[in-house]
């Protein structure tokens, strides 16, 4: 995919102008200078700027004094400003600014958040022509879900700490979790497994499960018209028993007439299966008889006891109405008292009251004796309804009498006629003989149409058969050696221009242990075996750029057209000179260490001249201009030393 860093800025927190570093595409581009000065940052920035899930951007100077990190990007379709917020204390951030034109102009200072981490990884997803398919349909393993733009970053950065590690051949292949979707992600990116494989994976999971279900359906109906083809003379014989059939009627042998002559014996389901009371015998009659009348006569005692507890009801309301009325009564007995004390001869008070006032209490008196002769002549309702009840107790105790009477003779005449419980077993078993036939007919007529389900069967499985001959194991173990064979011969070309011990030794790409295998005399011995740091490194390099010459052999391939190398020359300075404190200034190179360091830059020109400057080399080293600056296809981007740093000194004031 032609993905190419146009540039790198830094926004700072004190407002300055952006520190801008710029590159050109299809180029070795080389930022040279003295340790501690910010070379081994680029990696995390640009890997930050392009959705990285943490910040690995060292802490110290560089995260205090910015405030933002960007990177312009060219692709197809133009360029691609994408900058992301420093995150502070945080791990990282969700806060993204992107511009996006036929040419971005860099802002004097980010407006703000314009995107979030998941947005633009679909864009950049999207940007590479990724599939939305997992590798593996249903799966729930994670190594196995959709490619995506950040897996492809393990081809693009070499790290100071992996460009000549012996244990780890990619970046961030040192987790469990990168390195088993890499795993699942190589013959992807190699071509073995396309889209159109993917594709079919998932339409052969697809058919596969509709082709469970319709053979399930077929052999469910397939069984079930086999078991009643042997069941058909059962059927003939329970129809004749059940006098549904003639004696004489014998089992057609042409199987449409033996079906048709059952269908008929089903539709005789409401004159068969409920008797008619007239064929029956007098007994039959007679029972019928008594169970309407037990039916009435259970009627009438209901009601007859209902009357009952109404009138008890009403009683008993009656009987304390009858007592309230009662104790009003007794309270009103005052009248008589009242004289008694207005007497003029008595010495209570009332006695001495006037005559005026005395006629007053009369008056009083003779208005309660109104109300206690209301209250004594009140009638009381139980005294008239004894007789009605008495009489409803003896109309239902007769009923009473009468259902036990008719539910005696019904059971006596069951007991006594076996015609009754024979007739009334046999309109059971019709009914659910006919029932029983009649469900047996409606499958049989399901299953005699599995004919266009059969053939439905048998497509499915012809296109499965077709699309497995595509997505074979076989198939893309075969696409994977061939890629892989490709992949090695390059990079056993260009381990002659590095500084191998033994570089016509052939090389093998071991994607299950993601590292290099080389042969020696017929023995194998992996990247680890292997001694010498040159090794370790030239191994690296020819790899990484062996894989890139393959993906550019591939229209749209999706991996990114960059690969950056972080100091490849640190295996040939001292570890002490590292170690130091004034590494700030450069060290005295041997004449073999120039040669070994040549030897990376004429490996990085030959693979741009092949690939017709269609990839971009970063090169982040000591190494400075003279040793690489007659190569073809290079370009300085900054050389850093006598206090020149990728953070201005003016930032830290």
């Amino acid at each position: 995919m032609y993905f190419q860093i146009s540039k790198l800025i830094i926004w700072p927190k004190s407002g300055a102008t952006p520190r801008e570093l710029n590159f050109q595409v299809g180029k070795i581009n080389v930022i040279t200078g003295a340790s501690k000065t910010g070379k081994s940052a680029i990696i995390p920035i640009v890997d930050y700027c392009l959705g990285s899930d943490g910040c690995s951007i060292p802490v110290g100077v560089i995260r205090k004094s910015s405030a933002w990190f960007g990177v312009v990007v060219n692709t197809v379709q133009g360029q691609i400003l994408i900058a992301r917020r420093e995150p502070g204390e945080q791990k990282s951030t969700d806060d993204f600014f992107v511009l996006e034109g036929s040419y971005v102009e860099i802002p004097h200072a980010v407006p703000g958040k314009n995107r979030d981490r998941s947005h633009l990884k679909r864009d950049l997803d999207r940007l590479a022509g990724l599939s939305n398919l997992g590798f593996e349909p249903g799966s729930e393993n994670s190594f196995k879900t959709r490619p995506s733009f950040r897996d492809l970053m393990a081809f693009t950065f070499q790290p100071q700490n992996v460009v000549a590690n012996p244990d780890v051949l990619f970046f961030k292949a040192d987790t469990t979790e990168h390195r088993e979707k890499l795993k699942t992600m190589f013959p992807y990116v190699l071509g073995a497994v396309t889209v159109d494989v993917l594709l079919a994976r998932y339409e052969i999971d697809r058919l596969t499960k509709e082709l469970r279900r319709k053979e399930a359906r077929l052999l469910a109906e397939s069984s079930s018209t086999d078991a009643w083809r042997a069941e058909v003379s059962a059927w003939f014989r329970q129809a004749q028993e059940f006098g549904l059939l003639s004696p004489d009627q014998e089992v057609p042998s042409d199987w449409n007439s033996t079906v048709e002559i059952l269908r008929s014996v089903s539709e005789q389901r409401e004159s068969a299966a409920r008797p008619d009371l007239r064929g029956m015998s007098q007994a039959l009659e007679h029972l019928e008889v008594l169970r309407r009348e037990e039916t009435d006569s259970s009627k009438r005692l209901f009601k007859h006891r209902s009357n009952l507890n109404e009138m008890r009801r009403l009683i008993e309301s009656s009987e304390h109405y009858g007592d309230a009325l009662r104790i009003q009564r007794d309270r009103l007995s005052l009248s008589t008292w009242l004289r008694t004390l207005g007497n003029p001869s008595g010495e209570d008070e009332l006695a001495k009251l006037e005559a005026s006032q005395r006629w007053q209490i009369e008056t009083l008196c003779k208005a309660l004796e109104k109300v206690e002769i209301q209250a004594s002549s009140q009638p009381l309702l139980s005294d008239r309804m004894d007789k009605e009840l008495i009489r409803e107790r003896a109309a239902a105790e007769a009923e009473f009498s009468r259902l036990n009477e008719t539910r005696q003779e019904i059971r006596e005449l069951e007991k006594r006629s076996e015609e009754v419980h024979a007739e009334l077993k046999r309109s059971e078993d019709i009914s659910r003989f006919l029932g029983r036939l009649t469900q047996a007919l409606t499958v049989y007529d399901r299953a005699d149409q599995t004919g266009p389900l059969r053939e439905e069967v048998n497509s499915l499985k012809e296109r499965i058969e077709e699309l497995r001959g595509g997505v074979s194991d076989s198939e893309i173990a075969r696409r994977l050696r061939n890629a892989l064979s490709e992949v090695d011969a390059e990079a056993m070309r260009l381990v002659k221009y590095l500084d191998a011990e033994n570089p016509d030794n052939p090389i093998r790409l071991m994607i299950r242990e993601l590292t290099v295998q080389v042969v020696d005399d017929g023995k194998e011995a992996y990247l680890w075996e292997i001694g010498s740091g040159a090794n370790w490194l030239a191994y690296h390099v020819a790899t990484l750029l062996a894989l890139h010459v393959f993906f550019l052999k591939t229209p749209h391939h999706p991996v990114p057209s960059f690969l950056v190398f972080d100091q490849p020359s640190q295996v040939y300075f001292p570890r002490a000179l590292v170690e130091r404190d004034d590494l700030a200034t450069d060290f005295e190179w041997r004449d073999e260490d120039i040669r070994a360091v040549r030897k990376i830059f004429h490996a990085l020109s030959s693979v741009m001249a092949k690939a017709t400057q269609r990839i971009q080399i970063i090169v982040l080293d000591h190494a400075g201009e003279d040793v690489w600056g007659d190569f073809e296809h290079v370009y300085k981007v900054a050389e850093w030393r006598d206090g020149e740093k990728l953070i201005p000194e003016s930032w830290l004031g």
